[in-house]
């Protein structure tokens, strides 16, 4: 017994070594493995809630996060047909180029339609729903070469790749790909309804991936003016940004999501995302919906056209996208 009680305490003074110096080596592991273990219990409220205090709550800050939409085995299978565009058109295309593909790919319909994730889009905008855009956005991770001192770096401005010279890891994280504080509804031509944009996560999205941030509330602000980025790497087509003097950057909250959840914003409310400087991708389908009752106008200054809009809920009694609008 005595034998026995000598080595259990050994064992234990080993495992509690072995604990602290992989708290102390691998802090920033134990604190994702803590934030996700926190998502994965986030509570399930806007299920559960009736449909008008989902819509009061969206109102009043403008996003709801961490929504668990997708089952492991539906998650699985997106992220097998996603692997498949992959590898057909090189991760420099699916970085930002798959737009609208709910047209011609029945499991990118699928997504956008899915009951849970209408479930509570309809609770925010009303029963009567059609999806204007939809385009897949992946961050992808910092190769084992950019981490060198002697990075090859991401420019947008040029039209080749710049070796940046030893001490220059600050300029090379400005670089990469990020999304400046904007609003969505900046590059949207239409009137009379908001836009609501979902976030639905093929990947975990966690601080060091680029997850989206927001300024809860700002919605109610309105449209703000924006002007030209001057940091390359803006992912935003017309890299533009709210100027930073506007931007509360002190009330950013950070929305991270496990794979399979989605959050939702309004297309008012200022959000961003910071450069993926993890090893991991980060990738997420992102889906644009407006109620029915909304209608595109012809603004110069948002000159963006609605070629692909579906009807996913309800009824369209408007028909303000009869030329363009699906119902496949």
């Amino acid at each position: 017994m005595k034998y026995d009680s000598e080595l259990l305490c050994c064992l234990y003074l080993k495992l509690l070594f072995i604990f602290f110096f992989y708290s102390f080596e691998h802090g920033s592991v134990l604190t994702q493995s803590r934030e996700l273990y926190k998502l994965s219990r986030k509570s399930r409220a806007p299920f559960d809630m009736p449909a008008a205090e989902v819509q009061a709550l969206y109102e009043q800050q403008g996003y709801l996060s961490a929504l668990p939409i997708l089952s492991p085995e539906e998650l699985q299978s997106a992220r097998d047909a996603f692997a498949e565009l992959e590898r057909k058109h090189g991760e420099d295309y699916t970085a930002y180029s798959l737009h609208n593909i709910h047209m011609e790919y029945e499991w990118a319909r699928g997504l956008a339609k899915h009951p849970r994730l209408l479930q509570v889009v309809t609770a925010a905008l009303g029963p009567d729903v059609i999806l204007l855009d939809s385009r897949f956005i992946c961050k992808y991770p910092v190769s084992n070469k950019q981490q060198n001192n002697d990075v090859i770096a991401y420019n947008q401005s040029g039209n080749s790749c710049e070796e940046k010279k030893e001490g220059s890891a600050n300029e090379e994280k400005d670089s990469l790909p990020f999304v400046a504080w904007h609003q969505d509804m900046k590059y949207w031509g239409f009137d009379g309804g908001p836009v609501l944009s979902v976030w639905l996560a093929l990947d975990d999205s966690l601080e060091d991936n680029g997850a989206l941030q927001v300024i809860p509330g700002s919605h109610h602000s309105g449209l703000l003016p924006h002007h030209q980025s001057k940091r390359s790497g803006n992912m935003l087509s017309v890299n533009q940004e709210i100027p930073e003097e506007l931007v509360e950057t002190e009330k950013a909250v950070l929305c991270p999501l496990l794979a399979g959840q989605m959050s939702i914003h309004d297309g008012l409310l200022v959000h961003a995302s910071d450069p993926n400087t993890s090893s991991r991708r980060r990738c997420g389908y992102v889906l644009r919906y407006v109620p029915t009752c909304t209608y595109p106008i012809q603004d110069p200054e948002r000159p963006r056209t609605f070629p692909a809009t579906l009807l996913v809920n309800g009824v369209d009694k408007y028909n303000h996208f009869s030329k363009q609008n699906s119902t496949l």
